[in-house]
């Protein structure tokens, strides 16, 4: 993606801003697209195929947060939140809406840039990297078809098990915070409820769910699923 001219989607309801974001993603190579708010920015996203996504949270009417939420149930399209709000508890607030970064106000334009090259490489390499499929034990998780077999058994999944078991599969041996699970296509919701549902994945996956082999818990970290 980085290699081709990179379509991004400004977001904000300063116009100062807006314009020189605009100027300066320019000069750095990228192809720019502005929206003065969340309703435009839908009117722009229903014409363009946009890489990435520059949103400003505090914007009248619907805010960056409410919009990526809604974005979440239909693209995968990343997401990089900018605001003036810049605690942990606002950045997890953001990640938990599936953001795939966060910006706090004020910022310098070049640090703008390597987060957007760095979200731009990280989702080709997820793209190129991601398996077919992944076997541990006796299951066998079809990426293409979220489908999940033991032996020649289909075992059945609700939709947000398969989001985390899809989320969890495509970095098998690698642990993944609660919050970045929680963005995950339509687990994006609190963080908390994760635990909630792997325990549910557990009991159908596991020998004994209260001594996991496969989707063991990262203390003070969150989750990794074990391949074969």
């Amino acid at each position: 993606m980085i290699d081709d001219v990179a379509h991004i989607l400004v977001v904000d309801d300063d116009t100062r801003l807006r314009e020189l974001l605009h100027k300066y993603l320019m000069e750095q190579g990228f192809r720019v697209t502005t929206a003065s708010d969340a309703g435009d920015a839908r009117d722009k996203l229903a014409s363009f195929s946009f890489d990435l996504l520059v949103l400003d949270i505090m914007m009248p009417g619907e805010s960056g947060l409410e919009l990526t939420r809604a974005l979440r149930n239909q693209s995968e399209v990343p997401i990089l939140l900018l605001t003036a709000m810049g605690d942990a508890g606002d950045r997890i607030v953001g990640l938990e809406s599936g953001a795939d970064d966060y910006l706090s106000k004020p910022f310098e334009p070049r640090e703008l840039v390597l987060r957007i090259e760095s979200i731009l490489r990280r989702v080709q390499t997820t793209v190129e990297a991601e398996p077919q499929e992944v076997r541990f034990g006796a299951f066998t998780f079809c990426m293409s078809r979220d489908k999940l077999t033991r032996g020649e058994d289909f075992i059945r999944l609700t939709s947000a098990e398969t989001a985390l078991l899809r989320a969890l599969a495509n970095h098998p041996g690698v642990p993944i915070i609660r919050e970045r699970l929680a963005a995950q296509g339509q687990m994006a919701a609190n963080a908390r409820t994760i635990d909630v549902q792997v325990n549910r994945l557990r009991r159908k996956i596991e020998d004994d769910p209260k001594y996991p082999r496969y989707l063991q818990t990262v203390r003070g970290t969150g989750y990794v699923l074990m391949p074969n």
